[in-house]
């Protein structure tokens, strides 16, 4: 069969497959009422001739607004991954939008006038694109973003908050208290007693939370944890290699580490490596997150999961529950957290250390 010239048209396909204008409309719309025959001949033309059509109007969908402050990394894309599946599945759009961190000076006036100037015009954005919500992303939210969202009534969630939220706003984490107290725990029930601590920043609270816990079993059996065993930063891969490098210098370095996300523990790895330290032979290490750098990791990380994705899915969910004007059960959900035991850590009677 040749190819039609000229514009194809549902006349020239109808023509060409010799039936109805008709038929060809049903067979475009997924009409049932067509004999199979008839839709093969019909859809192999359409197909052979590089039929499109008309441009449809387009089609109006929600759109939600999903913000981050610094750089996306492992943590981030599982989560941002987690919301816009649910909102393929709810028929939402998701738009990805990086906002800057507030400056150190906020409490000044001057800065305080600048944070304002910077909200309304962010929120005049949002409302001018028709945002029906705003997602933050371990975001740290200013009184001014909080007032603006407010008087402009756009519904905000906020996934693992950089500072602690307000009790009115709404906020999606996991357990990390006791995810930070069954990874010291794991390392406790290994024969490990100088273990350490290297996480995020003290201001942030799922970080405050995961030291919490971590510091909780210590506790119950006696271990102390001493200042130079706590190191706090970021949850970035050059932090864990700083922190490592600090704590694997000292003259009693520990036997084991907790890292307050994989990306840390991955920087502890190197740091371990550098010096000629072997995971977990001379070093046990547990991470926080699951990411998927946790299983490409050498040796395959140990590490408390956090169920980012559905974090990212709720979240989702519970904007658009609040934009359709709906009461949510809770102004803060906190999913569950899991220990997933690979092969960072080992009994401290099997180490070099012990040995030693």
């Amino acid at each position: 069969m040749t190819r039609l010239k000229g514009r194809v048209t549902l006349a020239t396909v109808a023509g060409s497959a010799g039936v109805s204008v008709a038929t060809v409309s049903k067979v475009l719309n997924g009409r049932s009422d067509v004999s199979p025959g008839t839709r093969a001949r019909v859809q192999e033309i359409l197909e052979r001739h590089g039929y499109v059509g008309r441009r449809p109007e387009p089609v109006q969908r929600d759109t939600v607004e999903l913000f981050y402050q610094g750089v996306v990394n492992a943590y981030s894309v599982e989560v941002i991954q987690g919301v816009v599946e649910a909102g393929q599945a709810a028929g939402v759009d998701v738009v990805l939008n990086s906002r800057p961190k507030h400056p150190p000076s906020a409490e000044t006036n001057r800065m305080a006038a600048a944070n304002t100037g910077r909200a309304a015009r962010w929120i005049r954005e949002l409302i001018a694109s028709g945002r029906r919500a705003a997602i933050g992303l371990t975001s740290e939210l200013s009184d001014a973003d909080l007032s603006a969202l407010a008087r402009a009534r756009v519904p905000l969630v906020v996934i693992d908050p950089a500072n602690t939220p307000e009790p009115e706003v709404t906020s999606v984490g996991s357990t990390n208290f006791a995810g930070g107290m069954v990874a010291a725990q794991h390392l406790l029930s290994l024969g490990h007693r100088r273990i350490a601590y290297v996480g995020g920043q003290p201001t942030s609270g799922c970080n405050r939370a995961r030291m919490s816990g971590f510091r909780s079993a210590m506790d119950a059996v006696g271990a102390t944890v001493p200042s130079e065993y706590v190191w706090l930063s970021d949850f970035l891969y050059d932090d864990g290699v700083a922190g490592g490098s600090s704590m694997l210098d000292l003259r009693d370095r520990p036997t084991a580490i907790f890292a307050g996300s994989d990306e840390v523990a991955l920087g502890i790895l190197e740091a371990a490596r550098a010096r000629g330290l072997r995971v977990p032979e001379d070093l046990s290490l547990v991470g926080f997150d699951d990411t998927e750098v946790a299983r490409l990791a050498s040796p395959p990380l140990t590490t408390v999961r956090q169920p980012l994705r559905e974090m990212g899915a709720v979240a989702l969910r519970t904007a658009m529950q609040l934009a359709a004007g709906e009461q949510v059960a809770s102004h803060h959900v906190e999913l569950a957290t899991t220990l997933i035991v690979r092969g960072s850590a080992a009994p401290l009677e099997l180490s070099s250390v012990a040995a030693s």
